[in-house]
Order: C-alpha cells, then sequence, then structure tokens
C-alpha cells in the first residue's frame, strides 16, 4: 500500500466517527522528503480520497519562514494566502489547508488534526492549561488560541522549538486552546496508539458524561413552534429538532446555558453560529429571533425553548444538521469543561476574527455545496 493510500485510510478512519471530527472540521497530511500533501480545503475527511489532498513543495513552504508579513490581519493573511497558493507543486490546482504551514513543521511523516469533545473539554477549560502541564506536559506541547493560519503556525513553530531545545526531540503530540489536538508519527500505529492514549487520560479526569438519553415529546407542540421559526427564517432554511436530558438541562435556565453563551471553537461558528438563542417559553419566539438578528446580523442557526428542546435552522437539511451536530458538540464540551475549572470561550476579537475571515467563509462555500 502507498504512502498517500496510507494517509486516505487515516483520514477516513477519524473523519468518518463524530468522536474525532464533525462536518468538514481537522485536517491531515502526509510528507516524503520534496513534498508535503495536506487535506486541501473544502474535502470533509470522512469521504476524502486521495484526490482530495493539495500537493505542496516544502522548500517553497520553508521559503514562507524568511518573509514578513503585515501585522494588519486582512493584509497579513491575504499575503500569506498568495504564497501558499504559489508554494503548490506545478500543476497542482487544489487550495491547501490553512494549518499547511503548521503541518509542514513537524518532521513526522503523518500529522493529524482533530477535534474531539473530550479533549476540548479540557483546551476549553479555565484549568485546561494546568491539566495539560499535569497529564502531558513532559511529551507535548500546550498552544494557546492565537488566530489561525499563520500566525498560529507562528506560535506552534516558537512552541516546538522551545520544546525540541528543552527535551532534546520533536514533539509528537500538541494540544490547541479552543482548538483541538494534534498528532504526529511515521506509521498509521503510532497515530492511533498517540491519539487514543490522549484521550484515554482525559477520560480518567472525567467524573461524568452528557446525559443524551431521550425525553418524550409533544409532536403537535414541535410542530407549531418548527413551523412559527420557518415563518421567521429565509425561505431556503430547514429545521432539524432533538430533545434529550442534557439539552434540556442547558435550555433550563440563563444560568444553565451559561457555559453555551459564548463560541468554544472555529469549527462551532462556521457551522452552528458564534451564539445560540435561548428563550424561556415559545411566546418570546418573534420578539427574541428579531433581537438576535439585529444584534449579529444574521438569524440564529440554534433556538433553545425552555422545555421544549432545540431547533437548528440552516440552508437546507443537511446543513441544519450539522449545526445540530456541532451544537450537541458544544454541550459535551461544556459538561467535560467542568472538570477542568468550567467553560473558557474564545473572546469577542476572536470570535470576529473568523466571522470576517475569508479562509472560513470559503470553506463554509465549498462545504454548503458538497
Amino acid at each position: 500500500m502507498g504512502k498517500l493510500d496510507i494517509l486516505v485510510e487515516i483520514s477516513q478512519r477519524y473523519g468518518a466517527d463524530p468522536d474525532w471530527v464533525l462536518a468538514g472540521g481537522g485536517n491531515t497530511s502526509f510528507k516524503d522528503a520534496d513534498t508535503l500533501y495536506v487535506k486541501a480545503s473544502g474535502f470533509p475527511l470522512g469521504q476524502i480520497g486521495v484526490d482530495g489532498f493539495c500537493a505542496m513543495d516544502r522548500k517553497a513552504l520553508d521559503a514562507i519562514w524568511t518573509r514578513a508579513y503585515p501585522a494588519e490581519r486582512e493584509a497579513r493573511e491575504a499575503a500569506v494566502l498568495q504564497d501558499l497558493l504559489a508554494a503548490r507543486q506545478s500543476g497542482e490546482h487544489r487550495r491547501p489547508s490553512v494549518e499547511t504551514l503548521m503541518h509542514g513543521f513537524f518532521p513526522q511523516a503523518y500529522v493529524v488534526h482533530t477535534h474531539p469533545a473530550i479533549v476540548n473539554g479540557l483546551t476549553c477549560g479555565r484549568d485546561g492549561e494546568k491539566a495539560f502541564r499535569r497529564l502531558f506536559a513532559d511529551e507535548a506541547i500546550w498552544v494557546p488560541f492565537v488566530d489561525p493560519g499563520y500566525v498560529l503556525a507562528r506560535e506552534v513553530r516558537s512552541r516546538v522549538e522551545a520544546f525540541r531545545a528543552s527535551a532534546g526531540a520533536m514533539p509528537a503530540i500538541m494540544l490547541m486552546q479552543n482548538h483541538g489536538l494534534l498528532v504526529a508519527g511515521e506509521t498509521r500505529a503510532e497515530i492511533e496508539e498517540r491519539s487514543a492514549s490522549v484521550v484515554s487520560r482525559i477520560a480518567s479526569e472525567l467524573p461524568r458524561s452528557p446525559d443524551f438519553s431521550a425525553r418524550a415529546v409533544d409532536p403537535q407542540r414541535v410542530t407549531e413552534i418548527a413551523s412559527r421559526i420557518s415563518s421567521l427564517a429565509p425561505p431556503d432554511r430547514a429545521l432539524c429538532f432533538r430533545r434529550d436530558a442534557e439539552l434540556l438541562r442547558f435550555a433550563a435556565s440563563d444560568q444553565a446555558f451559561a457555559p453555551l453563551a459564548e463560541a468554544f471553537s472555529p469549527d462551532h461558528i462556521v457551522y452552528a453560529g458564534h451564539e445560540f438563542l435561548r428563550l424561556d417559553s415559545p411566546e418570546g419566539l418573534e420578539a427574541g429571533w428579531r433581537l438576535f438578528s439585529e444584534r449579529n446580523g444574521v438569524p440564529p442557526r440554534i433556538v433553545l425553548v425552555r422545555d421544549l428542546g432545540v431547533f437548528s435552522c440552516a440552508t437546507g437539511q443537511q446543513a441544519a444538521e450539522r449545526a445540530m451536530d456541532l451544537f450537541v458538540d458544544a454541550c459535551k464540551i461544556a459538561v467535560y469543561s467542568e472538570s477542568f475549572g468550567g467553560a473558557r470561550h474564545m473572546t469577542k476579537d476572536q470570535i470576529d476574527f473568523i466571522r470576517n475571515w475569508e479562509v472560513e467563509r470559503y470553506r463554509s462555500r465549498v462545504t454548503a455545496e458538497s
């Protein structure tokens, strides 16, 4: 079996498992002496084939580190994107993952970046870094949340070099605040062993798991509220509904909802929205919807109604299901973060960057078309 075939198998194995990756999240790569093959933007890992990887010239990627970029975010990201596109191998037309530089800096052949909710319970916890140092510091690096893309790659490079100077070896595991997990290895077996070890160690710290047991529902009431949401939403929107113990707990009050009041990670923003609408009763739907839309410039994709359940609302049925999946993922993270000092969210500045970043608009558009 060829190295790229192994990369496809690794990618599909993690991409098809919702415990590791949801929607279009995560990315993977393989490198040899001359070329880095990295997931192309817009290709979901669960169904990816060899044609879903972008071939990058490693020397051209290394040269990016010698260049100076503008301090202003938009100008910087535009300049880096052009250099990334220029670093593609001759004839390559796909757009490389925005995290290509980060993949290139790890020397191991395979690199796998995933977003397990259990891991993000720690990375999105106020005491997450403290727990990381206790559980992983002798073999892994921790990266605080910074702008994805070039700034993240620069931060990773600095921390990898510091680890190498201290430990005399390159790290093979990285935990990223409010982002996820990266593991690197020379073989599929190393990737699987390291990924499973991280999850196992964090799981041993958790006193409880989310309770997603289904609760009885009044179909007529759900249909009535769904109809009202549809009348408020743009005409191309589809709905999903879910009612279970954990979601009802979060919907019960503003205090219970607080761990979900702001975004945990970029993927939650991209697929479920940076903010959710919670209502104490259906009677507040129209007013709440209007105020949410005026405040954010877009309608809500997630609506929680106390004692009823949760609706997702997005363009097309698949997008509505993705939004619900990412909302449930946020609920899992909120529960797991209880073991690590409680929820720590992205800041407003970080959220605004993701909402307005051209890379994420591109990813959202390509994913919606797939």
